[in-house]
């Protein structure tokens, strides 16, 4: 008080130099007063401004570090600055406001304006975290988006209460207590914030999805990479450049798909079948056989199966030309040996994962002839064009083996 009664002398003193005579409870002595306390704020301002980003950036700059960039770039400091002139105006308008009314909402203001920047600092040091977090190893692991919008959402809430109560005049937990009557309404505005936040703690501990990951969600039409797992939502974008947004909870609740297992693997399946004419299916002579001799990727195995049928008919007393009797290679199973070989030297596909050349249940289009592998490329592009090759030189060997693919023709005439 001896310090405020110093200073509005000086204010007094200052009037009467000038001719005026003024009150230390008039309106002169308030406005200028306040005018007083809005300069000393603005050249607190000005002073943390130079200090925090003036010299506090060249020695950043000089740094190895770079968390302190990252602080730099959200502008933490910037924001931490303007807490300086709100602390001058609540410290010094005690020293030179005298009515209660005005110093009260001097304070007042000065305390919402902190809060104020004490929300923006703490939102800039989260996104901070979250930056430097998804620039880090750990970010494989699990995201941490949805976390950070917690505790901005926190933040805020506290903050909220805190000026709430500061207009009111009331304590916060008076406030807090009065909360309780209106839950259900509060329940229900927060509703998909909290399923999104448990969701995120399961997406979080089970490591379901992260940003980055390959997912489907074909309820919501989303099939893309994952940009960001937030609180509420989660954001897809799609193949055709598209963002889809959906519920974070969806995640957990409806049917996913996330092609993560296959990006860590060590190849991509290729899963096509060939459809062959079953007209063209038949049984190999000794000229066909001759020929696939020729062929590199099967001659040992002609061999074999020869030395093999021999050795049976042999056994069974069977005569080679007894064409109802005899066992006999057909033009369809040699060619499966052979696209099992020719798969087996393919440089591009994964030799220690499934390999295989299978049939499945024939239907009225013909006879399906699976070929089931692993790609070691992953990529999109090159994983499509070593699918492709296989299958142009697969329908591109048919006619060699006496076999057709099967293709639908119109009874339309031209």
């Amino acid at each position: 008080m001896e310090k405020s009664a110093q200073l509005s002398d000086y204010i007094i003193q200052g009037y009467e130099f000038i001719g005026l005579t003024v009150s230390n409870d008039g309106g002169l002595f308030a406005i200028t007063a306040v005018v007083l306390l809005l300069c000393l704020a603005w050249l607190s301002f000005l002073l943390a401004r130079v200090a925090l980003t003036g010299r506090l950036t060249r020695i950043i700059f000089h740094s190895k570090n770079t968390i302190d960039d990252e602080l730099h770039e959200h502008g933490v400091f910037r924001r931490i600055g303007h807490i300086v002139p709100a602390m001058v105006i609540y410290l010094c308008s005690s020293m030179l406001v005298e009515d209660p009314i005005l110093f009260s909402m001097l304070q007042k203001i000065a305390v919402i304006y902190m809060l104020i920047a004490a929300v923006a600092a703490s939102s800039a040091l989260l996104n901070t975290i979250e930056d430097v977090y998804n620039a880090s190893e750990l970010a494989k692991r699990a995201p941490v988006t949805g976390f950070i919008q917690v505790g901005k959402l926190f933040i805020v809430i506290v903050a909220g209460l805190l000026i709430i109560s500061n207009l009111l005049d009331k304590s916060p937990l008076l406030l807090l207590s009065g909360l309780g009557a209106v839950t259900a309404i509060l329940l229900l505005l927060f509703k998909d914030t909290i399923l999104g936040f448990v969701a995120g703690i399961q997406i979080a501990a089970n490591r379901m999805v992260n940003t980055g990951d390959w997912v489907e969600l074909p309820k919501y039409g989303a099939d893309g990479t994952v940009l960001q797992v937030g609180l509420t939502t989660v954001k897809v974008q799609n193949w055709d450049k598209t963002i889809s947004t959906v519920p974070t909870y969806s995640l957990i609740t409806d049917s996913m798909k996330n092609w993560r297992g296959m990006s860590e693997s060590a190849g991509r399946r290729i899963k096509r079948s060939l459809i062959i004419d079953v007209n063209s299916i038949k049984f190999c002579d000794q000229d066909m056989l001759n020929d696939f001799c020729n062929i590199r990727f099967i001659n040992e195995y002609i061999e074999k199966k020869r030395a093999e049928l021999d050795a049976y008919h042999k056994e069974q007393k069977i005569d080679i030309q007894d064409l109802l009797n005899s066992r006999r290679l057909t033009n369809i199973g040699t060619l499966r040996a052979y696209l099992v070989s020719y798969l087996h030297h393919h440089p591009s596909i994964n030799q220690d994962m499934t390999l295989m050349v299978r049939q499945l249940p024939s239907t009225e289009l013909g006879l399906p002839l699976e070929i089931y592998c692993f790609s070691a490329n992953k990529d999109w592009v090159a994983y499509e064009g070593i699918q492709a090759d296989i299958f142009d030189h697969a329908l591109a060997m048919l006619p060699v083996f006496g076999l057709r693919a099967y293709q639908r023709i119109s009874d339309r005439p031209h």
